[in-house]
């Protein structure tokens, strides 16, 4: 590494690698980019056991690193210390003394003056009076607050009380560290169009940046060995994490109220569901006929490639999703609802493959199984490559960390509880 290049800080909630989830493929491309212009000093925390085994590919990337083991029965007890004091439990649960100390001693061992923070519940390693010496930037991605709003409208009570808790107390965290920071990045229009409105004072100083693909990576004309053994033709698929609620509740649903409608026409319709640590709930769905939940896989490639129709049925939805975006530059057609499609419209090509009621999304998967225009499916994976190339999007987060933009506001003179003092 070039020990010439300036030195920054960049704090992640998760480690970035391997990039098999949405955050992390953000985060590692963030990476890798940011190392080519910068010594990086990574801060993360790592909450899957097995991602400790890709340590030392993140550590060849950077200069100083820092890794915290995040145990699920941990993070909880951390949360806990937010209901009594009024916090937000998500900035709770990534609250760790050990990793502070590392900030502060890094920032003044390497004179560090730029800051890059992935994710809101890592900005109170930066945060305060102490910090505003530093050119701060946030990837907030998403209105997380907002999601949890949205959770606390499908959940029963208490759970609907704590997500509509933590909703509130988020934002207000939020807010404050728009306040403060030198800009705030959204993954999406709609995405930062609706922080602007939550913070008003901040407005001037948030932006979006879209995510991207690697065309290389995901290219249709490579070969893959079919994975779908015994051959089930014809092969919905869904992409994703499978302990993430939103992904939860969308195959859930899809298996239930959609696959029906669709057999009932193509009796031979399969529906596979890959992604790593599929719950319980998404387990049983085995027991359902045509459905086969495969779980982790090294490489979701050669599933994409050997299906038929890629599946996006989410009815909770921030931001640009991956899964659309990967499908698409493997030339596949792709079925969502309008939630999963909001981010990356408009687009023209996915315009006619969007529906929301179980019924309206049968049909169109019938259709799509049976009378798919690929033309239309190329036009998707050129749609891919002229609009979410990665060296686009990425170029825009150093003009950020070189620019210094309209001063932040002081957060004394905001009522971070609900607007101007």
């Amino acid at each position: 590494m070039n020990v010439s290049m300036e030195d920054l800080l960049f704090l992640v909630h998760r480690i970035p690698y391997p990039p098999n989830k949405g955050d992390k493929i953000r985060s590692f491309n963030l990476l890798k980019h940011l190392a080519r212009h910068y010594r990086v000093h990574l801060g993360t925390f790592i909450d899957t056991p097995e991602d400790w085994r890709y340590v030392d590919e993140v550590r060849a990337l950077c200069g100083e690193i820092h890794v915290t083991g995040l145990g699920s029965g941990r993070g909880r007890l951390n949360s806990l210390t937010g209901l009594w004091s009024n916090r937000a439990l998500t900035v709770a649960y990534y609250r760790n003394a050990g990793l502070q100390r590392w900030v502060d001693e890094v920032l003044q061992r390497f004179a560090i003056r730029r800051v890059l923070v992935f994710s809101s519940a890592m900005a109170q390693y930066v945060e305060g009076p102490a910090y505003r010496h530093l050119h701060r930037v946030i990837d907030f991605v998403d209105v997380d607050s907002d999601k949890w709003a949205q959770y606390s409208r499908r959940r029963p009570w208490p759970l609907s009380w704590l997500y509509r808790r933590e909703s509130r107390t988020l934002l207000s965290f939020e807010r404050r560290v728009a306040a403060e920071f030198g800009a705030s990045v959204f993954v999406t229009t709609e995405e930062a169009g609706l922080f602007r409105k939550l913070a008003p004072h901040a407005a001037a100083r948030i932006v979006s940046i879209s995510n991207g693909v690697d065309s290389n990576f995901f290219n249709p004309e490579l070969d893959y060995p079919d994975p779908y053994l015994p051959a089930a033709t014809p092969v919905m698929v869904f992409t994703g994490a499978m302990d993430y609620w939103a992904n939860i509740d969308a195959v859930c649903w899809f298996a239930r109220e959609v696959l029906p409608g669709i057999r009932q026409r193509i009796a031979t319709a399969h529906f596979a569901i890959v992604g790593a640590r599929p719950s319980p709930a998404v387990q049983q769905l085995e027991r359902l006929p045509g459905v086969q939940v495969i779980g982790a896989v090294r490489d979701i490639r050669p599933y994409l490639a050997h299906a038929q129709l890629a599946v996006a049925p989410l009815r909770i939805a921030r931001g640009v999703q991956n899964k659309v975006l990967e499908a698409m530059a493997m030339a596949k057609p792709i079925l969502l609802t309008r939630a999963a499609a909001d981010g990356l419209l408009p687009c023209p090509v996915l315009e006619p493959w969007i529906a929301d009621t179980p019924q309206d999304l049968a049909n169109l998967a019938v259709r799509m199984l049976t009378e798919m225009d690929r033309d239309s499916v190329s036009l998707g994976r050129r749609w891919v490559l002229q609009h979410h190339h990665w060296p686009v999007h990425l170029d825009r987060f150093g003009q950020l960390l070189e620019s210094e933009l309209p001063s932040p506001v002081a957060a004394a003179v905001y009522d971070f509880a609900g607007g101007a003092s």
